[in-house]
């Protein structure tokens, strides 16, 4: 061990700055974690906490994904997943839904869940126990965070990062809004879709802020609702192109339904995020078609919200040093995929940071390099 342990400041409170300082803290580095409002306060605490295995399999974020995967069923075991924040496999179903459509009992669809008593055709499986699983988002990150702080020792500050200290081409410190100075050794920048607020990494690539709307939903009777994760063809009765919602029951017996997304300017302050009334609307009539039981008097409506999705413009996230300055990462970019991919972005950057290169996977497609020399678009 190091007689002095690598001092690391990690900018960002979401599950990609938590899991990061989790794994970096493992390793013997002494973190800070630095978060403008709360933890878990914005996509982190207002995603759908789904796990795929092999659905990224065609791109470049195969490794990663099937790496992460593996990696939250680990550290299920090892924090309790399954009672601390609702980790458990789960079979996933796409099927289509035709409001206007009715069902009868002698037209439904066999091996349909009871519970879907809507007009669904074209049932079909696209994720087992084996390949698919779910957590609840904003409980995972606090509790990976309770642990690293528990017993790692890292350091939370609530505080709005204003720049970061370089001295001949190195890190050496971040400084807050207000003054303080964190004397630090690396600095991890994870600041999900207010990346593109931050000059130090808008001036060599692009992130943008994809608004997604959520409901949640607590059913009367959360017992009829099996482990079922819903990919929706949806048609609405006025017609036009299929929506594409989703819809996740949670271990607790609630349901989360999600979808409606667009690109719009991301806020300055997380709490100020406010979804657009129509798109709420809509995913409560989803909800109400798909099932008897997500009908408004049959079930409580728990929350309406939105979160913004941070997405780089080829679509892969940025995880890697950047260019000119020694010490100073980013882990950005990684769209709706991001709970899924925290474990092992997380363990990928405590390993550059701490051993000098990445093992459990190869970072090189990532690298915030690939950006110098390109117009920027937008």
């Amino acid at each position: 061990m190091d007689p002095q342990p690598k001092r690391v400041a990690v900018c960002g409170g979401g599950v990609i700055g938590v899991c990061t300082a989790y794994f970096l803290a493992k390793k013997g580095a002494a973190v800070t974690l630095i978060e403008k409002s709360s933890v878990a306060c914005a996509a982190s605490g207002k995603s759908g906490g789904f796990l795929a295995l092999d659905w990224c399999d065609s791109g470049p974020l195969s490794s990663l994904a099937r790496a992460s995967f593996n990696l939250h069923r680990s550290l299920s075991e090892e924090l309790n997943g399954t009672e601390s924040y609702g980790y458990r496999p789960l079979t996933t179903l796409s099927l289509t839904i035709t409001e206007s459509g009715k069902q009868s009992q002698s037209s439904r669809v066999q091996n349909l869940p009871s519970w879907v008593d809507g007009p669904a055709r074209d049932l079909r499986a696209i994720g087992s126990t084996e390949t698919t699983a779910q957590v609840h988002p904003q409980m995972f990150t606090k509790t990976l965070l309770s642990k690293a702080v528990e017993k790692y020792g890292v350091e939370v500050v609530i505080g709005k990062v204003d720049s970061v200290g370089v001295e001949g081409g190195r890190v050496d410190s971040v400084v807050l809004e207000g003054g303080r100075v964190i004397e630090s050794d690396s600095v991890v920048l994870a600041l999900g879709p207010w990346s593109g607020k931050f000059e130090m990494l808008s001036s060599l690539f692009r992130v943008y802020g994809l608004r997604a709307h959520s409901i949640v939903l607590e059913p009367k009777e959360p017992d009829a609702i099996t482990p079922h994760a819903l990919f929706l063809s949806y048609y609405p009765a006025q017609g036009g192109k299929p929506m594409d919602p989703e819809v996740y029951p949670r271990p607790s017996g609630e349901v989360y339904l999600c979808g409606m997304s667009s690109e719009v300017e991301v806020p300055e302050d997380p709490e100020q995020i406010v979804g657009d009334p129509e798109s709420l609307e809509v995913l409560k009539r989803v909800a109400s078609t798909v099932s008897s039981h997500l009908v408004e008097g049959e079930a409580l409506l728990k929350a309406e919200q939105a979160c913004f999705l941070p997405c780089t413009d080829d679509s892969v996230p940025v995880i890697g040093e950047i260019p000119g300055v020694k010490g100073c990462y980013v882990a950005t970019g990684h769209n709706c995929w991001g709970i899924l991919n925290g474990p092992a972005t997380g363990a990928a950057m405590a390993e550059l940071i701490v051993d000098g290169q990445s093992t459990i996977v190869d970072l090189a497609q990532f690298s915030p390099a690939r950006f110098v020399g390109r117009r920027r678009k937008g």
